[in-house]
């Protein structure tokens, strides 16, 4: 039996690389998309070492002719276009909300948005016509739960959320299954990349923020393997769920920002951010006998 094809956005690193090992040890046929012939040749070293294989093409997901390209070279690969695709590239955009610049916005939102989009209409005439395939979107808990100095990166994912769930229930009467995977913290480049776009900080009123940022950045994160696990049961589960939320810290996070209130919810972030300071235990304490508590 030929196996099924599924393409990777961003296969070089991190979850893309993680995911493109699980389902390429799995069976599937992977076609890990990279930038850069470099990137290419080191991804397939590197899933060649662990005994696997995988195919490869060079695409720019922001690029619009970059994608029609990559994607018609797919076609040829996979009789006539993938059985599935996982939508993975993406980039993170730190930043407070003014200090974020137009060109930064636009190039966050076309990068975690709008190429997601592309790629659907790309590959769907040819699942609707197998009345079979899957799209798989990495969003993460920034897609429910929006946090400070983050406000651009959790509007694309948002954003890529209200997207996936429209387009779920349109590919649904065509046998095509849309599926979303909400990772909470793994170990990934994407903030040690987003570091790098951090706005100019001297003039900033969130500069220690910033470099509070920064530092946090660089503590070491578990392997996003179990993120990699739940895009196969994504891929083989005969009816896979609408939504996997991924990680401890994902779904406690979901769980407290639905129930508690807003106003709670906005304090502990502005603490954890860096942008209140937590009230001296002894204060408290004063505030709240004077309160006639216990």
């Amino acid at each position: 039996m030929t196996p099924r094809s599924v393409v990777v956005t961003g296969a070089g690193c991190g979850i893309g690389l993680a995911t493109t090992l699980e389902l390429a040890h799995a069976g599937f046929d992977v076609i890990g998309t990279v930038r850069s012939e470099e990137k290419a040749e080191a991804l397939r070293e590197a899933v060649d070492r662990t005994g696997a294989s995988v195919r490869t093409v060079l695409l720019d997901v922001t690029d619009a002719t970059s994608s029609v390209r990559a994607f018609t070279e797919i076609a040829t690969m996979t009789d006539g276009g993938p059985w599935a695709v996982v939508n993975n590239a993406g980039i993170a955009q730190p930043g407070a909300i003014e200090d974020v610049d137009d060109e930064q916005v636009r190039q966050q939102l076309e990068t975690n948005l709008v190429a997601p989009a592309r790629i659907a209409r790309l590959v769907l005439p040819t699942m609707r016509a197998r009345r079979a395939g899957r799209i798989v979107n990495i969003s993460s808990i920034s897609g429910r739960v929006s946090m400070p100095l983050l406000g651009w990166y959790c509007a694309s994912k948002q954003g890529l959320e209200a997207m996936t769930d429209a387009l779920r229930m349109e590919a649904a009467p065509f046998g095509v299954k849309v599926v979303l995977v909400e990772p909470g913290s793994y170990g990934t480049d994407i903030w040690q990349r987003g570091a790098s776009r951090l706005p100019q900080r001297r003039n900033s009123a969130y500069r220690h923020q910033y470099e509070a940022a920064e530092e946090m950045i660089k503590r070491e994160l578990p392997s996003p393997r179990p993120v990699a696990r739940t895009v196969l049961k994504a891929l083989t589960a005969p009816r896979p769920l609408p939504r996997y939320l991924v990680g401890t810290d994902a779904r406690s996070s979901a769980v407290l920002d639905a129930a508690l209130p807003t106003a709670a919810t906005d304090w502990a972030k502005q603490v954890a951010t860096g942008l209140r300071r937590p009230p001296r235990a002894a204060h408290a304490l004063s505030r709240l006998r004077s309160r006639g508590g216990r």
